[in-house]
């Protein structure tokens, strides 16, 4: 499944598909519960990405709200509402539609947020890095080996 819209991106000078990045066990995103936190490099600066699964289907995000460049959970893993229905930005409640990123209300209205595309396969749910998105460290080498 890809997750994000289906987002995709091939870094400028990069030969062949981006290296998937081991992000965490399927079983660690429940349905509309706490999102996964994630490092990464987002336009050559530290920043952080979330993933959520939303109908079944994995999500991802830069953690950076649409309107003002700010990290938007209300505690650590906290992005959804009560109703787990909305993205909600802690700064200016900024209300995103969870499996597109769109903005339906608040201050951005129309904008949506970055979305990071996800792959889950084999038990195991990987993010991939694009032009604009980067790994902030080396893979991890605890990661499960990616199935060929």
């Amino acid at each position: 499944m890809v997750g994000a819209a289906g987002l995709s991106g091939v870094p400028a000078g990069s030969v062949g598909p981006p290296e998937p990045q081991w992000l965490c066990a399927s079983a660690s995103l429940h349905e509309r519960d706490l999102a996964v936190g994630f490092d990464l490099l987002y336009y050559r600066r530290p920043a952080r990405g979330f993933a959520l699964r939303i109908d079944g289907l994995a999500v991802a995000y830069v953690n950076l709200c649409a309107h003002v460049p700010v990290q938007m959970q209300w505690q650590e893993g906290r992005f959804l509402d009560h109703d787990g229905r909305w993205i909600i930005c802690a700064m200016h409640g900024a209300t995103y539609e969870p499996k597109t990123g769109h903005c339906v209300a608040g201050p951005c209205a129309g904008a949506r947020l970055r979305g990071v595309r996800l792959d889950e396969r084999d038990g195991q749910v990987y993010w991939y890095p694009c032009a604009d998105i980067r790994p902030a460290a080396p893979a991890a080498t605890t990661a499960p080996a990616i199935p060929t």
